[in-house]
């Protein structure tokens, strides 16, 4: 009888030691995951498989994602299920709020997934999320990261700048040559004009992107990007490696070592941005809190400099 074998799946790189991290196990992490099971919260740590979930949940930090968990996009670097979403939750906004309350955040980052099925594209519900932690939690400073709104942008980003989040933060990913493969449902330009539409409509709000290194990129593509986003008047940039969350997948065409992620920040600083997170375990929420204390100290010395 002739044995049958099963096609090899491709392998993905061995991680270098700068990359790894603990598997989570504190009560803590615990904690948190039960809370968002207990208000049927979706987080990005879990669908994205963030690397650093196990230290954020342990000190009871969560990326909230709003809208589902499903999103109708299908980009090359991204683990979040694709199809179509669900119904919108309404009881979503207040149940955010009271795991804010809950957990006693004073920053709380909200994100959620591409909805192109919506004809708001989702802005309707950052807006009531927004407004619920608001009342529930005055003291709570908010940070959203949101998807690009796709041909729908203008009236979005103008209903969602009107409830005032204290940081909108929309991420370029990528550079511009990699979109088609990496990113091929957006648009470089198109998020670009997003990010100067919230600065136009309220300087006050900051603005906050990132890129993910390790896909193939050139240096001086970076740097470009570097310079688009000082020419949209972005306030933080965040840089960090790209790992691969499955085989099928966009592949790690290298691990920027973390010497590499230091001279990125430079020149990033020289550039004129008041804050700068670049290292191999970066994300976008990612120690959120404590980067806006200090990009709002940042925007102080500024101002006491003029």
């Amino acid at each position: 009888m002739t044995s049958i074998k099963a096609p090899d799946l491709p392998r993905r790189e061995r991680k270098p030691d700068w990359i790894r991290v603990k598997a989570p196990t504190s009560a803590g992490f615990a904690a948190t995951r039960a809370l968002m099971r207990s208000k049927s919260l979706t987080t990005v740590c879990e669908e994205a498989a963030c690397p650093n979930i196990g230290e954020c949940w342990s000190k009871k930090h969560a990326t909230v994602m709003i809208l589902g968990d499903t999103c109708t996009r299908a980009c090359a670097f991204c683990n979040v299920k694709t199809g179509m979403p669900r119904a919108v939750d309404p009881m979503e906004p207040q149940n955010v709020a009271d795991a804010a309350v809950q957990m006693g955040l004073e920053h709380i980052v909200i994100t959620s997934v591409d909805r192109d099925d919506l004809p708001d594209g989702g802005a309707g519900q950052f807006v009531k999320v927004i407004e619920a932690v608001r009342r529930a939690s005055p003291v709570t400073t908010i940070e959203i990261l949101t998807p690009d709104f796709r041909n729908k942008h203008e009236r979005a980003v103008e209903a969602i700048v009107a409830a005032r989040p204290d940081v909108y933060n929309h991420n370029l990913e990528t550079v511009p040559r990699l979109y088609p493969t990496i990113r091929p449902g957006a648009r470089y330009y198109a998020s670009l004009r997003l990010l100067e539409a919230v600065k136009k409509l309220d300087p006050s709000i900051f603005t906050k992107s990132g890129v993910m290194l390790g896909l193939g990129e050139e240096r001086l593509e970076v740097h470009q990007v570097m310079d688009d986003m000082r020419s949209a008047g972005i306030d933080f940039l965040t840089m960090g490696q790209y790992l691969q969350p499955t085989p099928r997948h966009a592949k790690v065409r290298d691990f920027v070592t973390p010497a590499a992620f230091d001279a990125y920040a430079a020149i990033a600083r020289a550039k004129g941005f008041l804050l700068v997170a670049s290292s191999p375990l970066t994300r976008s929420s990612y120690h959120a809190g404590d980067d806006f204390a200090k990009m709002r100290a940042a925007r102080e010395a500024q101002l006491a400099r003029a």
